[in-house]
């Protein structure tokens, strides 16, 4: 267990570094194609440097916001208070900030930079549909992604995925410099800068860079947090329980969105279950492990 919690910790630094090699590669394409290699490629770099710090310090805010997520008053919702405090003082962790998401949808997830910057938040949905134990199962999974410092570089994904598809928004709206009517040194001879073909590769790259990233992210940790779980409750009925109501229910989380998908305990977005022509292909780009297999691997403890 405690060697897959630093060989988490390594996975993050390597993926927030080869973040940061992504841009200043996508930089440097552009400064080659515009005539500025060197300026372009320094530029990328501190724009993704930037945006990592960003990220670093805010990007738990930027989630909550995205999500919807409010405060949650101990007077409300003291059942749930008072199982994430239980259970931060059985796992030795500073109790994060406890939000609520007005969602029908049984969903939660974790974010922040460090424990003492955590938070975890769950929908109405979940507090309607989970019982007690159920939802100590659900809690302590998302205290055990803040415990195994996955939070980090999964909110960090949130923000820093977004630097790759400025860039090449960027590169695309080039296409309209000079209204694609005046021919420049190095354009084609119709006045279409080489570059905006550059930038439509990208913008349809961006998207399934981020995607692969959230997939990296999230399949090996939330198994890793199931696990945890059952070690912080010593109960895995409770989980197992929780998975199986949230594999019955359908409904699409609305809050969540491509962004923020990998933070969830579950799979958010449509598309999940589809047996259909491209059930494959959704699966493909799953941000979680199938919930059967999460199941059957608590049911062997």
């Amino acid at each position: 267990m405690f060697e897959l919690i630093r060989s988490n910790k390594r996975r993050s630094i390597a993926l927030v570094a080869g973040f940061i090699v992504i841009v200043a590669l996508l930089g440097a394409l552009i400064g080659f194609l515009v005539g500025n290699g060197p300026v372009f490629t320094v530029v990328a770099v501190i724009v993704s440097a930037v945006m990592a710090f960003a990220s670093y310090w805010k990007a738990d805010v930027i989630a909550l916001r995205v999500s919807r997520a409010r405060p949650a008053p101990p007077e409300e919702y003291q059942r749930l208070h008072n199982l994430v405090e239980g259970l931060c003082i059985a796992g030795g962790l500073p109790k994060p900030g406890v939000y609520v998401i007005d969602d029908p949808a049984p969903n939660a997830f974790a974010t922040g930079r460090n424990p003492e910057h955590g938070a975890i938040a769950v929908t109405t949905g979940l507090l309607e549909k989970m019982n007690r134990v159920e939802l100590e199962g659900v809690v302590a999974h998302e205290l055990s992604h803040i415990r195994n410092y996955d939070i980090l570089v999964s909110t960090l994904a949130v923000t820093m995925v977004g630097s790759v598809a400025l860039m090449a928004d960027i590169a695309v709206r080039t296409i309209w410099w000079n209204g694609g009517r005046v021919a420049r040194r190095g354009d084609h001879a119709n006045g279409t800068n080489p570059l905006a073909y550059v930038g439509f590769v990208a913008v349809i790259l961006a998207p399934i860079i981020a995607k692969a990233m959230q997939a990296t992210i999230s399949r090996r940790r939330e198994t890793l947090a199931d696990l945890s779980a059952v070690q912080l409750t010593r109960y895995p009925p409770g989980l197992i329980s929780a998975l199986e109501k949230l594999q019955e229910d359908t409904t699409v989380t609305h809050s969540a969105s491509t962004a923020t998908a990998h933070l969830w305990i579950e799979q958010p977005m449509s598309g999940v279950g589809d047996d259909g022509k491209f059930g494959g292909v959704n699966r493909l780009f799953d941000t979680h492990p199938p919930l059967d297999e999460r199941i059957a691997l608590l049911r062997e403890l």
